[in-house]
């Protein structure tokens, strides 16, 4: 693998932290998901790179990247801040735009210190680190969350997404991540993105560093365990929903992604039913351990 990109993924909508969790922003790997990853910088000094650009961020920025825009940061001076990890379907009026474009800048200069921002930020993150059972918690995440994204978006500006070999990447993996619980094949992707089959391969095994069937396994494992946690269907509906054309398949799959069987794994995890979106310092490291490629060259 040349650029050694590493694929992360996770079962929650929404995540959020800040510096009291003892962790610093550093992570230097260059890594891709499919949430917007949002960050209110408040001190200290941090370089974040977004495809091929980088940034020195500032105290008062906020630095928003879009789904799957490949990102990486590298912390000089310990920092403050708050980050918000969201998966885009929890602000579904905005779909088109992180389908489609992209900000010429990453960075929103001073938009941490607007009162009204900031008290957005501050609401969205309470709300965050309720728990689950909170009577009115999803209207209230829904509509903080909307209203947060449509300051942040008004103050930048944004274009179509480019055809560069990071543009398109981050199209194939947009692409892919709306429609892996269908039949997916690179013939798929070639007759809907218009990009060779082979290009497509490419940039899989060159940037990602996996194959294309590994990847779209990967989603697909990756929502079968939020179905395994958060709902009452059966393994067998699960196997059928995320994808999979067999209940054995789907168990081999299962088995070598997460070590466990299905039925194994919701009995394990079955606590976490009703804990908070808040990530802990122990829940940052367990989501650091499972992107798809295991080399070691993580954050120090």
């Amino acid at each position: 693998m040349s650029l050694g990109i590493k694929y992360e993924k996770r079962e929650k909508d929404i995540y959020t932290w800040g510096d009291d969790t003892g962790l610093n922003l550093d992570f230097r790997t260059p890594h891709i998901h499919r949430e917007m990853e949002i960050i209110f910088y408040y001190g200290g000094r941090t370089v974040a790179y977004v495809d091929s650009t980088c940034y020195e961020l500032k105290p008062g920025d906020v630095f928003f990247t879009f789904p799957n825009q490949i990102h990486s940061y590298e912390t000089l001076e310990s920092d403050s801040f708050r980050l918000f990890l969201v998966k885009p379907e929890l602000a579904p009026e905005l779909a088109s735009v992180f389908d489609l474009l992209t900000p010429s800048s990453a960075v929103i200069p001073q938009a941490a210190d607007e009162p009204r921002i900031r008290l957005l930020a501050e609401a969205l993150a309470e709300v965050c680190e309720q728990g689950e059972e909170t009577a009115y918690r999803a209207p209230m995440l829904h509509g903080y969350l909307l209203a947060l994204l449509s300051e942040l978006l008004s103050r930048m500006e944004i274009n179509e997404v480019p055809r560069a070999d990071s543009g398109s990447l981050r199209a194939i993996v947009s692409f892919c991540s709306k429609n892996y619980m269908q039949d997916l094949s690179l013939t798929t992707l070639e007759e809907n993105l218009h990009l060779n089959r082979y290009y497509i391969s490419h940039l899989f095994s060159n940037k990602l560093g996996l194959q294309f069937n590994d990847y779209i396994n990967s989603l697909r494992i990756s929502e079968a365990c939020r179905q395994l946690l958060y709902s009452d269907e059966s393994i067998t509906s699960i196997c059928d929903k995320v994808g999979f054309n067999t209940l054995r398949t789907f168990n081999r799959a299962f088995m070598k992604q997460m070590g466990v069987s299905p039925s194994d794994y919701r009995r394990n995890n079955a606590a976490k039913e009703a804990t908070p979106a808040k990530a802990s310092v122990s829940e940052r490291e367990q989501i650091e351990t499972i992107l798809l490629d295991t080399s070691d060259d993580r954050r120090p």
